[in-house]
């Protein structure tokens, strides 16, 4: 066996016996660390139902929790039922002096249980909860790590599914403010105490998204209730939202503007076309009401009235004008060709009542004067001639002079006019007002 054989035979025996020590150190350190849990958990030596001590021990003091949360997710807010769903992982740290330990030199960080069970947790709860769980898949999503100084720090990932009361006077122009509220259940604030940890209490998950909704900031604050059982501890995050109005404005307002001006193509129709009026102001009409229906459908029946009603009723009460326009003009053309008959009438019989006492007039002067009877002859014209009206300053009026259905004529010009300017005046006020009020109204 040469000496280079030799050699590498001593290096890999070598390479054994380290890894042999590394695995036995290994082991040595779990061991240590099992003994390290069974000395501070150990049967007989910890009591899970006692609360630890206030700071440095004080029995006097409350317990004091520090909490911090990480929004992982917003996957709906619904508008009807007023509640708001998200999942985070939720954070509470806080001391126990029965839980410290040796370190073994810095090289035992933190202790990992995965059993809360086995030591003492704050009784804390969701006060505005409607619905939540675990996340158990692969494993439960929760944690436990004690420091040797006696800290506890608990972490778990869940979903909650809060309550959201809304305000919908301003829908869909308005912000709304979703709390999600964090107490304690039995420990009064003598007991127990919750606390925001200090620097960064709530993170959000970078480039959150809403389908109908924007983050726009998050407070937090502090709401200690008192009852007749006592005062107790309670956090709450407060949620600013701004409703995303890009998809209103397509769904709801554009179609909502178009079908009031084709309600008004019936204005330069004639009036004589009575079955295309009449179903075009009927279909619109029935197309508006159910555009109404089907936007009051996804929202809750509120005693107040909300900005999409005010839109949705004018221009619904638009389309309707629309509507008894023609019943108006219908009527104004019948009612005026009637008239219009009974003046004709009436008109050819003082001409022939005017021609035949011309021609007695003429008859009976024949052996007078020449220039009185063609004065006389002049008299008689001017009067037959119509008197002459003065003009009305609408010259676009003087088109329609007074014949068979003027006045229907003048309805439908007027109309052409007054709606588009009556609803073009609503726009101005209707978003000058609402726009002012959404600044005005917004409160954090």
């Amino acid at each position: 066996m040469g000496t280079g054989h030799f050699f590498w035979v001593i290096f890999y025996f070598a390479s054994l016996c380290s890894a042999s020590l590394a695995n036995n150190a290994k082991i040595n350190f779990r061991e240590k660390e099992k003994k390290v849990l069974d000395q501070i958990l150990g049967a007989g030596k910890y009591d899970a139902r006692i609360r630890p001590s206030g700071i440095n021990g004080t029995e006097n003091l409350p317990t004091y929790v520090y909490v911090n949360m990480f929004l992982r997710s917003i996957s709906k807010i619904d508008d009807y039922k007023m509640e708001y769903s998200v999942q985070l992982t939720f954070r509470e740290q806080w001391t126990d002096e029965r839980l410290k330990f040796d370190d073994i030199q810095g090289r035992l960080k933190y202790l990992t249980l995965t059993e809360a069970n086995r030591v003492w947790m704050p009784d804390l709860f969701f006060s505005n909860e409607k619905e939540g769980h675990f996340h158990n898949i692969i494993m439960p999503n929760v944690y436990i790590r004690i420091f040797p100084n006696g800290s506890v720090l608990y972490s778990i990932r869940i979903s909650l599914t809060l309550a959201c009361p809304m305000n919908l006077k301003l829908y869909p122009l308005d912000r709304q403010i979703c709390s999600l509220r964090m107490a304690s259940y039995g420990w009064t604030t003598n007991d127990l105490v919750f606390l925001w940890k200090e620097g960064d209490p709530v993170q959000v998950v970078k480039n959150l998204h809403l389908p109908r909704f924007t983050l726009e900031k998050f407070l937090t604050d502090y709401c200690n209730s008192k009852t007749n059982t006592g005062e107790y501890s309670c956090l709450k995050v407060d949620l600013l939202f701004k409703r995303e109005f890009s998809y209103y404005l397509i769904q709801i307002y554009i179609p909502c503007c178009m079908l009031v001006i084709v309600s008004w193509v019936s204005f330069w129709l004639d009036q004589g076309a009575v079955p295309a009026r009449v179903s075009l102001g009927v279909t619109t009409l029935l197309t508006m009401a159910t555009q109404t229906s089907g936007i009051n459908a996804s929202l809750p029946p509120v005693s107040y009235t909300k900005a999409i009603d005010v839109w949705t009723g004018v221009c619904l009460t638009f389309v309707f004008g629309a509507l008894l326009e023609f019943a108006l003009v219908n009527y104004a053309s019948r009612s005026g060709s009637n008239k219009a008959n009974m003046h004709k009438e009436n008109m050819k019989k003082k001409r022939r009542d005017l021609e035949q006492a011309s021609i007695d007039a003429a008859s009976d002067l024949l052996d007078t004067d020449s220039n009185a009877t063609f004065a006389m002859l002049r008299q008689c014209e001017v009067h037959m001639q119509a008197p002459k009206r003065p003009n009305c300053c609408k010259t676009w009026l003087s088109k329609f002079p007074t014949r068979q259905c003027s006045r229907s004529k003048r309805i439908d010009v007027i109309s052409r006019i007054t709606f588009p300017l009556v609803f073009a005046l609503f726009n101005l006020v209707y978003w000058s007002t609402y726009l002012f009020r959404e600044e005005e109204d917004e409160t954090f």
